[in-house]
């Protein structure tokens, strides 16, 4: 057994879980925040049967795709940067990072 922990882009939330559900893989969904964008996500933790882990991870991978996005950089306020107004700066977001760790044992109450 192996325990996936899974960190989407909330864009791409929905749309796993769906997947989830519709393969029958039980999975629970925590909000979450990411560090460099301080956008929000969410992550999956899924126990699951060593047989079914790769099932879980393509339909991670296909539904979880990266995709290109601007964001503004921060405002400063250093005064040495006189003038400089914030542009937008094109980034990559989306896909998952995903972990897939062992499980020594399993109960359920």
């Amino acid at each position: 057994m192996k325990i996936i922990l899974a960190i989407v882009q909330d864009k791409d939330s929905n749309r796993l879980a769906n997947e989830f559900i519709d393969a029958n893989i039980r999975a629970t969904k925590l909000s979450s925040t990411g560090g460099f964008l301080k956008a929000g996500n969410s992550t999956f933790i899924v126990g699951i049967d060593d047989d079914r882990v790769d099932e879980a991870l393509e339909l991670i991978k296909q539904t979880c795709q990266s995709r290109k996005q601007y964001v503004s950089t921060p405002v400063t306020l250093d005064i040495t940067m006189d003038g400089q107004v914030p542009y937008p700066v094109e980034v990559e977001v989306g896909g998952a990072t995903v972990f897939v760790l062992p499980v020594e044992g399993f109960h359920q109450y």
